[in-house]
């Protein structure tokens, strides 16, 4: 094999969508860009458009945000590799993220996470072997209050406890009908949530309770006393003619 001929290999097994498969991403590129006054800002839906594609964000997808906006790959490697929320190598179809954050942490999310890599016989975000279900432990889930919290897809599980969440896992893998705490009456894909955060509504995002007790009741007495956030200008946050 010559060099000229290497190179070409390598460069279709990396780069190279199928023409049906470029085209219907050009398109959807296209509005995604549209919506910002500079192409460069829409680098990060533009990888959850590729990674919805693949279930993670390939050298060939990599290609393609790069060639879409007209900058290096190794632009768009830095960002990739700098977010958590995009993968380098397949995933499973749920991703189930455990905090591993202080609060969460030491009401039991440790526990959990180790407990469910053990059940499941996996790694950190390693999926299982029939790519159904992967685990990886997160800093935050930003649901401090129904710690501790898992979140399968960004959607939240809360108040969790090893026996649960191994319930949870299990069902997914049986492919048994599986509802969030809040948010949705069921869960999608991987690849769907990715292409939801690439931008397009699947339309379901009024479904289900969007808060809960535990939020609502610092809200309900805030109001019953007449709390609210102090002003910046009195705490001197904002500097005179900052905005």
């Amino acid at each position: 094999m010559t060099e000229e001929t290497a190179g070409t290999d390598r460069a279709e097994t990396a780069g190279a969508f199928d023409p049906e498969v470029r085209q219907r991403l050009e398109a959807d590129a296209k509005e995604i860009i549209s919506r910002y006054p500079q192409a460069r800002s829409a680098l990060l839906p533009l990888l959850h458009l590729v990674q919805s594609e693949e279930g993670y964000v390939s050298d060939r997808g990599v290609a393609f945000c790069a060639e879409q906006l007209d900058i290096t790959k190794a632009e768009v490697t830095a960002v990739v590799t700098f977010y958590t929320m995009y993968k380098r190598r397949p995933t499973a179809d749920y991703n189930v993220g455990v905090c591993t954050n202080t609060l969460c942490a030491v009401l039991g999310g440790d526990q959990i996470y180790t407990e469910l890599k053990e059940h499941l016989g996996v790694g950190n975000d390693e999926p299982t072997p029939d790519g159904t279900v992967s685990v990886e432990h997160v800093e935050c889930n930003a649901a401090c209050d129904y710690a501790p919290v898992v979140m399968v897809n960004w959607e939240f599980f809360d108040n969790q406890t090893p026996d649960s969440a191994r319930e949870l896992v299990d069902n997914l893998r049986d492919g048994a009908a599986v509802r969030p705490t809040r948010g949705p009456d069921s869960l999608c894909t991987w690849r769907q949530a990715s292409r939801i955060l690439a931008g397009f509504s699947d339309g379901r995002a009024g479904e289900g309770p969007q808060a809960g007790e535990a939020s609502l009741a610092g809200l309900r007495l805030a109001r019953e006393r007449g709390w609210s956030a102090p002003d910046p200008q009195e705490t001197g946050v904002l500097e005179e003619g900052s905005e």
